[in-house]
């Protein structure tokens, strides 16, 4: 026998490899300096310039609520992702070049959704997040811009669309609607007005985007497969007749499938809590939902 006392091996206890957070926080800063320098040009575009230094600094007016909407957007999906025990990415940040400097931001779900009250959840909640920051920010934006009265003649530049939220918000600050008047908008308004088409476009009932999510929770596999192709049928005649970007919109959303996969559980019903945040986004993509989103003026 050994004078030494055996020693039982430690429990073997599994532990998930650590996840990088450093190419999200590259491509965030990345995206910060992108719009940033998108906010400068707008200053430039509207005469402010006062050198690129400090045209540089006024940008943040721009980059900082444009970043701050698509954040909160983005950790919507993922504090409910991880509070569902989900698989999910931190955001991923995509910088661009102007006028807009970012192409959004996304997260992956890696897991398979559980069931509908969650699927619910993960699609309602960005775009209802990013909309309580966007909308109050957009009345910001608008104290802070410029307005004349009538409507000025139409000049070279971008002329942005209008949404039933912009209206309402323009009627509270001005009077009056933005078609009956000439607004010059401040930087924190434009960022505003994109993180809100962002939501809109997030919240279109097609495939696996956010009103994807919504509509399969709300009325089950069969008629959110009706929905989707319906939504992205009517994308063409919009593309050809108002506005090209809906055509190139299509092909994407067909590129990443019109089906939504099911949850591991589609049989129990949405309860009364999810469909009310399911709802929610309906009205919110009603609300934000712009037919002409940019006007080109040459």
């Amino acid at each position: 026998m050994s004078d030494h006392e055996a020693t039982p091996f430690p429990p073997f206890v599994f532990r998930p490899p650590r996840k990088s957070w450093t190419i999200h926080i590259v491509l965030f800063v990345l995206t910060v300096l992108t719009t940033t320098f998108a906010g400068a040009l707008i200053f430039v575009d509207q005469q402010q310039s006062d050198g690129w230094l400090l045209s540089f600094l006024r940008g943040f007016y721009f980059s900082i609520p444009l970043m701050s909407i698509l954040l909160v957007h983005e950790m919507g999906h993922y504090l409910v992702g991880k509070r569902r025990l989900l698989d999910v990415t931190p955001p991923y940040f995509i910088p661009a070049i102007p006028p807009l400097g970012t192409f959004g931001a996304f997260i992956k779900i890696r897991s398979v959704i559980t069931n509908l009250r969650v699927l619910a959840e993960v699609g309602a909640s960005g775009p209802i997040a990013g909309a309580c920051l966007a909308i109050p920010l957009l009345f910001l934006g608008l104290c802070l811009s410029e307005v004349r009265p009538g409507v000025a003649p139409a000049s070279s530049g971008l002329e942005f669309g209008s949404s039933i939220i912009l209206e309402l918000l323009c009627l509270l600050r001005f009077g009056d609607f933005s078609f009956n008047t000439t607004i010059i908008l401040h930087p924190t308004a434009v960022a505003a007005w994109f993180g809100l088409f962002v939501t809109a476009m997030n919240l279109l009932p097609i495939g696996q985007l956010d009103g994807g999510h919504v509509v399969f929770a709300l009325f089950g596999p069969r008629i959110a497969q009706r929905i989707s192709i319906a939504a992205f049928c009517l994308l063409i005649p919009l593309g050809i007749l108002l506005w090209p970007g809906w055509l190139m919109f299509a092909l994407l959303t067909l590129i990443l499938g019109l089906k939504h996969p099911p949850p591991l559980d589609p049989y129990t019903p949405l309860d009364a809590a999810g469909r009310k945040l399911a709802w929610t986004a309906v009205a919110l993509f009603v609300l934000t939902f712009i037919p002409i989103p940019v006007n080109v003026i040459e």
